[in-house]
């Protein structure tokens, strides 16, 4: 008799000694093995497809480990996913690259893959490609679009650490695949300058972890093809130390022929090439670094070589005058408070100078970075500098533009210039933070209006400069170890004014969004900042709103006229200026029809301001002692010259209801100020009560730091 046939559900059912799990684990092994048929009875016998083994591989991901090509068409038509990831989120496309199956690629990006998607350490398929050495692989990703120059894309935490950014050009050099190289660089437009997340290029790379033979091969290579000789490693190795390392006399001799190479350029550690050749004894390196004229002076030579015996190049040494190293550096401490550790490193390892600058580009030394270079820290003649380096005709330039900020208050001056060969280093004083990074230090409530004053006081010198800055953005103001704001522009944003008025008209709005982001103490990222951000319940609310609309409206007063806003005064001017302006208007004939006139531009924001006022005050006010009653009406004037009575006419009665009357006023009429103000500001005939008011208020002491 024949066997029952199985249902559909009973065939796709785990028989009960069969657990899912077990399927899966004989699933992934069958397919490992590239046994077909075992696989396909495991699938009848109903193994999940996309069941997962060990670390998250699926049997998709492992039939393309196992390059076979006819299996993952066979888990493909059984319905396989091809953008299961596993653990480290690697896909099956990016394994096909691994293995450089370049059927399996095309197979599976005919599957709707995006080409350039990455692992969660940031490999692409095309970056495996060239890891491994796959060439044919790599150039069929290229045809299809894969992003050549693309970057190891991390999380936040990894590029904290400064890990990532590497591209398929770096891994190609670091695993010594030589033709790989050429194709990506040649045939593919790959850039031989781009640097990683630890400021290393190409060049670093290959000679840093290649083997020696093809290292040597693709540094002449990559320096033929114009790799910057200047690059460093983690460690602040340069090529020409890590040429040494690998003692490659040849490499070292293309080296030094190329312009920018400093010779005496050392690591971390102080050591230069000459000694590290000396250390690794080999005569050859040494005879051609003497010759090309490296200090003898840095490290004890004589003793290095003499523990090698290494009698002739103690001799050849001797020859080229090698001294001893001065003594230990006497104890020092720095001023900054930030960039203190990073100081007293720089200040006990050698390094050589650059006239009276002692400075270490490299990324452990770095502050800031720009897209003109890094800035790093610096002692000149014993002052804690950043140190920004450029070259030929743009250093020359920055050096003109930051002499002419050398009379600002708060525009980044330059402190001292030194020069090395064609390179321009640029001093400037050591910031200890920048106001982005100061606004995301835990704080209780502050005040920002001496921030502000110092912001616009810093923009309004620029353009009196005739610049526009056109990146007023919270990374570019720095704060120094006194609390005082400067503004920069590193990036080299800035443009000249002459007519256009729209860069100025651009810099108010940017500010608009900076006085936001200040206000709301960089709660939210610059460029999402809005007013709906602003506490409405707050003293300044009604301040803040008026002058960063007025910013964003290109108001006519001006950045020097808003400098002077109603914001940057405290409660007491702005209760000083109300009282001040009914003391003018009750003299004038007609004074009481000041606001009358303006009427249509602005609606009275109390009209109903009796009753809106304590009843106890209003009833104390209206009968004052010993003198005739005083009604007092909705007006806008009568408001004012309520005020100025309750304030000028102290009644211990009264006071102790209203307590300080700045602020009870404020309280109870947040948006009076503006409204005043403004009025007055479009009245032809009155503005210059608001003028001559405003000019007494800047003119008063204030603080010029923050804390």
């Amino acid at each position: 008799m024949e066997p029952k046939a199985h249902t559909q559900q009973e065939s796709s059912t785990p028989s009960s000694m069969e657990t899912a799990e077990d399927l899966a684990f004989k699933l992934n092994a069958a397919v490992r093995n590239s046994n077909r048929n075992h696989v396909l009875e495991l699938l009848e016998k109903g193994a999940d497809v996309n069941s997962k083994a060990e670390y998250g591989w699926t049997p998709l991901q492992s039939a393309v480990q196992a390059d076979d090509e006819d299996l993952v068409r066979l888990l493909l038509d059984k319905g396989a996913c091809p953008h299961a990831r596993k653990d480290n989120g690697g896909t099956a496309f990016i394994e096909a690259a691994i293995v450089g199956n370049v059927n399996i690629l095309e197979l599976l990006l005919s599957q709707g893959l995006n080409i350039d998607d990455h692992d969660d350490n940031g490999f692409t398929a095309f970056m495996e490609a060239a890891w491994y050495g796959n060439e044919e692989a790599l150039r069929f990703l290229f045809s299809k679009g894969a992003n050549v120059n693309l970057r190891r894309e991390v999380n936040e935490e990894k590029a904290k650490l400064h890990k990532g950014g590497e591209t398929a050009l770096m891994d190609a050099s670091k695993k010594g695949h030589f033709s790989v190289v050429k194709a990506l660089v040649q045939e593919m437009g790959a850039d031989v300058n781009i640097c990683d997340n630890k400021d290393r290029n190409a060049l670093i790379h290959a000679l840093k972890e290649g083997c020696a033979k093809s290292a040597v091969s693709i540094g002449h290579f990559l320096l033929e093809q114009g790799a910057n000789v200047k690059s460093k490693d983690e460690c602040g190795k340069s090529a020409l130390i890590l040429a040494v390392e690998m003692r490659s006399a040849d490499l070292v001799e293309t080296l030094l022929k190329k312009g920018g190479i400093d010779i005496d350029d050392a690591d971390e550690e102080g050591n230069t090439a000459l000694t590290v050749a000396v250390e690794k004894n080999d005569y050859e390196i040494v005879k051609l670094l003497c010759e090309k004229g490296a200090r003898t002076d840095v490290g004890n030579l004589i003793e290095v070589a003499n523990r090698n015996r290494a009698h002739e190049t103690a001799r050849l040494l001797r020859r080229h005058r090698a001294t001893l190293v001065p003594g230990t550096l006497q104890d020092w401490e720095p001023t900054s408070k930030r960039w203190g550790d990073q100081l007293k490193y720089l200040y006990k390892m050698y390094h050589p100078m650059v006239g009276k600058l002692k400075t270490f580009p490299y990324i452990k030394q770095r502050i800031l970075s720009t897209s003109h270079g890094g800035i790093y820290l610096g002692l000149h003649d014993g002052t804690e500098v950043a140190v920004r380096i450029r070259q030929g005709v743009e250093g020359e330039e920055e050096k003109v533009f930051f002499e002419e900020c050398g009379s600002c208050k708060h525009l980044l001056k330059l402190f001292q210039v030194e020069k090395h060969k064609d390179d321009m280093y640029l001093c400037f004083p050591l910031w200890e933070k920048s106001l982005e990074e100061h606004l995301q230090e835990p704080a209780d409530q502050r005040d920002y209006k001496d921030t502000l004053r110092m912001i616009f006081q810093a923009v309004g010198e620029l353009h009196s400069l005739g610049f526009a800055h056109q990146d007023l953005h919270p990374r570019n103001f720095f704060i120094d170890l006194d609390g005082k704001i400067y503004l920069a522009d590193f990036d080299n944003r800035r443009k000249l004014i002459e007519d256009q008025k729209e860069l100025v008209k651009s810099d108010l709005e940017a500010l608009s969004r900076l006085v936001l982001y200040v206000l709301t103490g960089g709660r939210k990222p610059f460029e999402q900042v809005s007013t709906k951000d602003l506490a409405p319940g707050s003293l300044d609310y009604e301040e803040a709103l008026d002058l960063v609309n007025s910013l964003v409206c290109h108001d006519e007063r001006g950045l020097e006229g808003l400098s002077n806003h109603p914001y940057f005064w405290n409660k007491q001017l702005r209760l000083d200026f109300l009282k001040s302006v009914w003391n003018k208007i009750k003299v004038l004939p007609r004074g009481k029809r000041v606001f009358e006139a303006s009427a249509a531009a602005e609606h009275f924001p109390y009209p109903q301001w009796t009753k809106e006022i304590d009843k106890r005050v209003l009833s104390a006010m209206n009968n004052p002692p010993n003198r005739k009653p005083i009604p007092y009406t909705n007006s806008v004037t009568d408001l004012l010259k309520f005020i100025r009575n309750l304030d000028e006419h102290a009644d211990n009665k009264i006071s102790k209801i209203t307590g300080d009357h700045a602020e009870y006023f404020l309280k109870s009429f947040p948006a009076l100020t503006m409204y005043v103000y403004n009025s007055l500001c479009k009245h032809p005939r009155y503005r210059h009560f608001v003028e001559s008011w405003s000019c007494v208020c800047w003119k008063r002491p204030s603080s010029t730091t923050i804390t």
